[in-house]
């Protein structure tokens, strides 16, 4: 009998393994592809609307915040806005991935 055979047993395992996760990872991202993530700044006077790959989909602001006099203003809320819905989509992305892993903190998947 040829020595070894069983770590080529258990090789195959870790791929059939590895093969499983690899179509559940691409399920998740057509899913966060499909999530939408809302985050708003200024007290609602511009709101975000970002699906779970980070994208941004909508961006409304209030006409009441639109000064010609000082744009600073606007720019501050809206990136406000988007950095909430990033780190809102970034938290969503973590939850899944663990989710995925079983609970499992796998460093650079989960972390």
């Amino acid at each position: 009998m040829l020595k070894g055979l069983g770590d080529l047993g258990k090789m195959g395992g870790m791929l059939k393994q590895a093969m499983e996760m690899k179509g559940k990872m691409e399920e998740l991202k057509e899913q966060l592809g499909n999530e939408r993530i809302e985050a708003d700044s200024g007290a609602g006077m511009v709101r975000v609307v970002m699906t779970g790959k980070m994208e941004l989909i909508s961006i409304k602001i209030d006409r009441d915040i639109i000064n010609p006099e000082e744009p600073e203003v606007l720019e501050t809320l809206v990136q406000a806005a988007v950095n909430e819905g990033s780190r809102k989509a970034q938290e969503m992305v973590k939850e899944k991935m663990s989710e995925m892993a079983g609970g499992m903190d796998i460093p650079g998947l989960t972390s």
